[in-house]
């Protein structure tokens, strides 16, 4: 397939997590023989911290105006098989209605942010997609399952809901020799909803235990923020190095996004990165968490301080080594970017075989561009 993706950003991976997915995504879909051309928005924040100016299994484009887009992307997205924005784009709404106009192929929406997105639909908030627009595309692809993929459907008119959660890359986050440096870890930007869930369970932890030492490795963290002395804090860390971390570690730790945890079904990707990893999994508890990971065996939940420090401390060493060569197997079968990339084909095949038509349309960013319809 010619798949055609206007995403977030590829190029950077500082202070967000679809670099990863789209990275991990894209060549996975390269590995199974399709043509990837990602477009994204020439911003100074991601401008400023590349850690992917090129790449070997996509084309990348940046672009800057909006109005440049019909002058030179008509071409590659009227002919594409597979046309997808992803949330969060800049002028997403706007991109959306000349895609799902220009485009000949197969469009997608693909929500990497599902419970936020549907937070600001309630709110009419969204300034990257609007409850109009959601039925213009083929497939909803959602990061988020369960209950929230029929309120996509019955609520905003999309013909076709469907999870596309994120995938792991098993080529670039898997077990590495590393010597023991930490005994709990977090890897995560920072975020004012999970900042709570972190403070119970790692901060207080590791308050109460001086004599470990702890780590928390993500960006846009408050500069007031007070660290406790034993808690490491690396503002970035490229997916490079995610593996290293990782394994330095005895226990890494998983706290979901309010959002998240009130709709369920929203597995973050570094969940399946430090499974695939091989480091042993404290995660909080959130609704369809089962779906993949079973708790006990292939993962770990703590609801309080006590519970984290009552894992670190008294876990005994074969079953920390048992649950995570548990979830290390379960992501291999089930979470690699490769499952994502035959489920994406799927649901390509699923609205192709219904031999879609779509009628040409002037749209606001045409109108903006002053392009010829």
């Amino acid at each position: 397939m010619r798949i055609v993706v206007f995403g977030l950003s590829i190029t950077s991976s500082w202070g967000n997590g679809h670099a990863t997915t789209y990275r991990a995504l894209i060549k996975a879909l390269a590995a199974r023989g399709h043509r990837v051309t990602f477009f994204e928005r020439d911003v100074p924040w991601y401008r400023n911290h590349r850690d992917l100016p090129a790449s070997s299994y996509c084309r990348i484009e940046l672009y800057g105006a909006l109005a440049e887009i019909p002058q030179r992307f008509r071409k590659p997205v009227a002919e594409a098989d597979l046309v997808i924005v992803g949330s969060f784009v800049p002028d997403g709404a706007v991109l959306g209605e000349w895609v799902t106009a220009a485009a000949r192929g197969v469009t997608a929406f693909y929500d990497i942010d599902t419970p936020v997105t549907l937070n600001r639909l309630h709110a009419k908030r969204a300034d990257y997609l609007t409850p109009s627009l959601i039925p213009r595309f083929d497939l909803y692809l959602s990061f988020t399952g369960g209950p929230s993929l029929e309120r996509i459907e019955t609520r905003y008119g999309s013909p076709r809901a469907r999870a596309l959660y994120c995938g792991v890359d098993p080529d670039l986050h898997k077990p590495v020799a590393e010597p023991p440096r930490w005994t709990l870890g977090y890897l995560g930007t920072y975020s004012e909803d999970r900042q709570p869930a972190l403070e119970r369970l790692l901060l207080e932890p590791a308050r109460g235990r001086p004599q470990d030492r702890f780590v928390v490795a993500g960006a846009q963290y408050p500069p007031h923020l007070p660290w406790p002395g034993n808690v490491e804090h690396i503002e970035h860390l490229p997916p490079g190095a995610h593996s290293a971390f990782y394994c330095a570690q005895r226990f890494t730790l998983n706290v979901t996004r309010r959002a998240m945890l009130d709709a369920g079904f929203s597995p973050s990707v570094r969940l399946f990165e430090a499974a695939a990893c091989g480091v042993p999994i404290i995660s909080d508890r959130w609704p369809g968490l089962e779906t993949f990971f079973t708790p006990e065996k292939e993962i770990l939940l703590a609801d309080s301080a006590e519970d984290v420090v009552r894992l670190i401390r008294d876990l005994p060493e074969e079953v920390r080594r048992r649950v995570a060569d548990a979830a290390l197997r379960r992501v291999r079968v089930s979470h690699t970017a490769c499952c994502r990339a035959r489920q994406l084909e799927e649901y390509y095949a699923e609205v192709a075989a219904r031999n879609v038509v779509r009628l040409r349309a002037c749209t606001p960013i045409e109108r903006l561009a002053s392009a010829p319809a």
